[in-house]
């Protein structure tokens, strides 16, 4: 057997005991929630694809930015606001809060772009900071307490998020669908292009 072919067994071996490891972290995540609590459980989910975002940035591309906690954040309160004062549906509030996010990326990136190492990672502190203390004194954030009782409603008027099991699949599935993404990010030229911005920022 020539050293091509054991190559290309040994990668095909490889991918499939990947892809089997995978199979095996959604089955245990979807009966997780019949043996942990819940709540327990989306709160990590949420951490986890934050940390998963977080690595894409810092990870493949080496810009250490300190904005993460500023989208993660605004985009909830974006999306709390929405749901609890102006009465939209959930998936309503939570396309506002991407898009909320988005826009608070645009203003910090453009500030961000131009900078480089230490002055990159100083800026994107000093607007995160401005963005926590705004959010701390502005009054429809209500302080330090946050948002309370914030309705789940109906997800399309079908899925009954007040019900915790509905709400942790659905959580689940926006995991899912952010780390399949991040994933074909990384997988793609795109990726590349990201990774060559780690070896040389210029």
């Amino acid at each position: 057997m020539s050293e091509l072919t054991l190559r290309e067994t040994s990668a095909k071996t490889s991918a499939r005991l990947e892809w089997t490891l995978v199979g095996l972290g959604i089955l245990a995540l979807l009966v997780a929630p019949f043996l942990v609590y819940p709540i327990f459980l989306m709160k990590m989910l949420c951490f986890a694809l934050f940390a998963c975002a977080f690595n894409l940035l810092l990870g493949y591309t080496g810009l250490l930015s300190f904005g993460h906690a500023t989208f993660f954040g605004g985009a909830a309160y974006f999306t709390a606001h929405a749901v609890k004062v102006w009465g939209w549906p959930p998936e309503a509030g939570i396309l506002l809060g991407m898009a909320g996010a988005a826009l608070l990326g645009f203003v910090m990136g453009f500030f961000a772009i131009r900078r480089q190492g230490i002055y990159f990672a100083m800026i994107t502190l000093a607007l995160s900071q401005m963005f926590f203390f705004f959010c701390v004194q502005a009054p429809f954030t209500q302080g330090e307490d946050g948002i309370q009782g914030v309705p789940r409603g109906m997800l399309l008027g079908v899925l009954d998020l007040n019900v915790s099991l509905n709400m942790y699949y659905f959580v689940l599935a926006v995991f899912l669908v952010g780390v399949f993404a991040i994933w074909r990010i990384v997988n793609s030229p795109f990726g590349m292009i990201l990774r060559s911005i780690r070896e040389n920022e210029n």
